[in-house]
This record gives structure tokens, sequence and C-alpha cells, in this order.
């Protein structure tokens, strides 16, 4: 017996009206949802209870996908004998420190389906992205990876035991490795009102360049879980700030000495008649052009990825420049002191400047054009609630241990130099009146040498915090203790009495 038109009719308008009820429905559960999480959770069993009736909409409804700055869902309908797997990526705006975009994935294989029964109906896929902690919050107050939860699940049910399993992929622009990041999936509490707990069990974690691959056997919600093995010596929020504070002062004092002694010395041409002048001002340049590419790396830590890589190469090349022009000043203190006739170089001040200008530019610029994400933002995390501050700096850690060795080797030879100094002092004799005079001389001779980076190298263990204040202290004031030291000294000396060391 056929069904007349008109209830056929009615039958389709009433299904449709109840769909486009429940789709209302479904919006405001995600709205008010959403609001919650933005609030912070006031209930978290209430948020969880609100999240798991989402959840059974969504496994009702044919095709849902809704983006929020809190929550992202998406519903995928197939025929599991059809299936051959899927690839998914948030489209949710989450910003990094520094200001970047970064997109998380799930990647989903054929094998998804092979425990479902029933091969020929359809099945529905529920993937839901959380960027909030409040609702998955266990017993030990846990931090998850930037508040990201990444969860998923069949209509059919619980999936367990994959032969083959779902990949999921965590954006960071954190330092992160086995020790402190690793992958871990929500395991509900028992009872009705107690919490769940993160589990890492059927999860394996693989670390690769800002990124954290999460592989699980299962499907549920997933997070990177934070767990910092920070050591005593780890930098709380009030010392960083301090720190920082230090560096700011003491590098602007630094750049307006450097720039008022160049400027002197620009007026008052006589002094720039002998190379130990001109290497001098050579010096004091590199140490303004450090000070204020250092200014502008935490200035600019906000701004935009480009911008930030250029300023963290300025602050290479000016790092690498400053100790380059300390090593000339070493080698050419050498020539002065330990030389008792007069050296003759050809070009001599030419060399020195492409010794100290040209390499680190040539190497730095190589670098930029060749493998720019060297150059980026630099994360400094310390103790407290697991957050970060960032500054413009090498992202690369063969970079960052290559500029090491290079001040390391620079370095030695000014100590060996200023030890050789010192010799020469003790063998002339410490005469009456005179020990005060030369213990300035070694003094400032420190300041000029650099010796004082050299603390870098004691930055471990009970030493870490002391040695921080230490060198940042003497080493954001080393500009104005040179410019101090060239007025005091060189000033009152006349053109002239200086030997050359070469034309």
């Amino acid at each position: 017996m056929s069904v007349p038109p008109i209830i056929t009719l009615v039958l389709c308008l009433t299904i449709s009206i109840l769909r486009a009820q429940e789709l209302e429905a479904m919006e405001s559960d995600l709205d008010a949802l959403e609001k919650e999480l933005q609030q912070g959770c006031s209930s978290t069993l209430h948020t969880r209870e609100r999240l798991n009736q989402l959840e059974e909409k969504l496994a009702r409804c044919e095709k849902y996908n809704f983006t929020g700055s809190m929550i992202e869902t998406y519903v995928f309908e197939f025929m599991t004998k059809h299936f051959r797997g899927l690839n998914l990526s948030s489209r949710m705006d989450v910003k990094t420190g520094g200001g970047r975009r970064l997109r998380h994935a799930m990647k989903f294989p054929a094998e998804l389906v092979e425990g479902v029964q029933a091969r020929g109906v359809d099945q529905k896929l529920v993937c839901i992205y959380i960027h909030s902690p409040c609702i998955f919050q266990d017993a030990h107050n846990s931090s998850v990876l930037n508040n990201n939860v990444l969860g998923a699940f069949l209509q059919s049910g619980h999936v367990a035991g994959l032969s083959r399993p779902v990949e999921i992929q965590f954006w960071h622009d954190m330092v992160l490795d086995a020790s402190n990041a690793t992958c871990v999936f929500w395991q509900p509490g028992a009872g009705a009102g107690s919490t769940g707990s993160w589990s890492r069990k059927g999860c394996e974690t693989t670390h690769r360049e800002g990124t954290v691959i999460c592989h699980c056997d299962h499907l549920t919600y997933f997070a990177v879980l934070l767990s910092w093995q920070l050591p005593s010596g780890a930098l709380s929020l009030a010392q960083l700030a301090s720190l920082t504070y230090i560096s700011t002062v003491g590098c602007s004092f630094s750049a307006a000495a450097t720039l008022c002694t160049l400027l002197l010395c620009c007026f008052s041409r006589q002094q720039l008649r002998d190379n130990t002048t001109r290497i001098h001002m050579h010096l004091l340049a590199t140490l303004l052009l450090l000070n204020c590419s250092f200014l502008l790396s935490t200035l600019l830590a906000t701004s935009a990825e480009g911008l930030c890589r250029v300023i963290a190469a300025l602050l290479h090349i000016s790092l690498l420049c400053t100790l380059a022009w300390m090593a000339a000043e070493a080698f050419h203190l050498l020539l002065l002191l330990v030389k008792v006739y007069n050296v003759y170089i050809q070009h001599y001040l030419l060399k020195l400047c492409l010794f100290a200008w040209g390499l680190p530019m040539l190497a730095v610029v190589a670098v930029f054009v060749f493998k720019s994400d060297t150059y980026g933002y630099h994360t400094i995390s310390f103790s407290e609630d697991n957050r970060n501050a960032t500054m413009c700096w090498l992202t690369s850690l063969p970079a960052h241990y290559a500029t090491l060795c290079y001040a390391g080797l620079i370095l030695l030879f000014n100590t060996l130099v200023l030890g050789r100094v010192v010799m020469i002092l003790q063998r002339i004799g410490w005469q009456k009146g005179q020990a005060r005079k030369d213990c300035a001389t070694v003094l400032g001779l420190t300041c000029l040498l650099g010796t004082t980076w050299g603390l870098a190298f004691f930055s471990f263990g009970v030493f870490r915090i002391p040695q921080l204040y230490l060198f940042t202290i003497l080493n954001s004031l080393q500009g104005l203790f040179v410019s101090l030291w060239y007025i005091t000294v060189h000033r009152r000396s006349k053109p002239g009495s200086i030997s050359n060391t070469s034309r």
C-alpha cells in the first residue's frame, strides 16, 4: 500500500524541523561550552558533563563542523568498507609566545575500523580539539603542552588495540625532549564524582624540531604531558625579571657611553692617528652595535617572524664581531709588550678589519641565506607555571655550540695574553707607588679583552644563579667600562707616544 504524498511531505518537513532544532541546540551547547572554557571552568565536573553530552549529540549528527577560539569539532561519516584513512588538521588559531600560529594534526589509519563488526554500515568519526586544560585536570594538577587536548572516537563505541596506531602531532616553539614531554591520554575516573588521570599506556612519543608526535593504539583524548625536571639553580620568574632589568639598564648605559666616546673621537681627529686608538674605536663600535641589537632582540620578540630573524642575525653578527675585536686588541697588545722592537705588518689595520668584521659577517650572512631558520624566536623557560619568555636569537643547537666554541677559543687566547701581561708587570717589579696603577691597568685590560665573558662557561650547579647575575652586570656594562678606561687613560697620552706596530 503506497503512502499518500501529503503524509510523505509532512514526514519530510517534520524530520527537517527536528534536525534544525537539533543543530540549533548543538550550536547553543557549543557556545555555552566555549564560554565556560574561556572563564576557566568554574565547575570542572559540570563542564565535563556538558562535554559528554556534546559528544553524544555529535555522534547523532550527520555532519557538523564548528571552529571557535577554545574548541573545534568535526564529524565525518563514511562506509567502513570504503575507509582508507583520514588526515585532519586543526583550523583553530593557536598563538605561541612569539606570535606564530600553530596547527595540530591527527592521522587515522585504514585499520581504524578493523574492530568494527558491521562492515557495511555507515560509521561516524568525531574529532574534538580543545584549547583549555580545565576539563582534564588530574589530582596532581598536571600541565599539558600549550593547553591543547585532541580527542577522537567512533560512533560504534570503544576503539583500542589497533595494529597500526593513530598519529597525533602537536606543534610547539619550546625546547622539549623525552625527559620533559610525554604523550598521554585521558583516563576517566572510576566514580561519578572522581577526577580522571593522564596515562602513557598504549602511546609512544617521538620528538622532532618543533613537533611532538604521538602514536597511540586507541581513541580518546590525547595531550603532551609536561614534566619539567628543573635543576636546583633554575630561574624563577622574579629572577628572570631582575636579570632582564639589569641587562636592559646596563646595555642602555653602555650604548650611551660608547656612542658619546665615538662622537668625541670623531671630533678629535688627532687621536685617531695611531693604530691602537683606531682598534679601540672599532671595539667600541661593535659594543654599541651589540648593545643596541640586544635591546632590539627583546623588544621585537613578539614581532613578525621575518623581522625577528633579521634582528637575531644582527645580534649574532655583533656578538661575533665584538669577540673578534677583543681578540684583535689582545693580538695588538701582545705585539706592543712582548716584541721589543716595532713590527711592520703591511696593511695591518685592513687585515684586522677583514678578520674582525669580514669573517663574522660572511659566516652569518651565509647561514641566514641558506638556512634562515637558524635564527628566530628563542624560548627561555623558567620554573613557575611552565611559562616561557621569548627573544630573537639562535634556534639551532649546532649554531649555538659553534658560537660557544668560537667564543671559547678567543677568550682562551685573550686570557693567555692577559696572563702574559701580568707576568711582565711582575718581572719589572711592583715599584712603590706603582702597584695601584698596575692593578688599574690589569683591571682595564680585563674589560678591554673581554675576559669576563668567560663566566658563561661556569653556568652549572650552585654557581648558576650567582654567575648569571655577575655575568649580566659585568658584561652589560662592558661598553661603559671600556669608554671610561679610554677616556681616563688614552685621552691623557700624547699623540705618538704609543709605538706603531704597522703602517
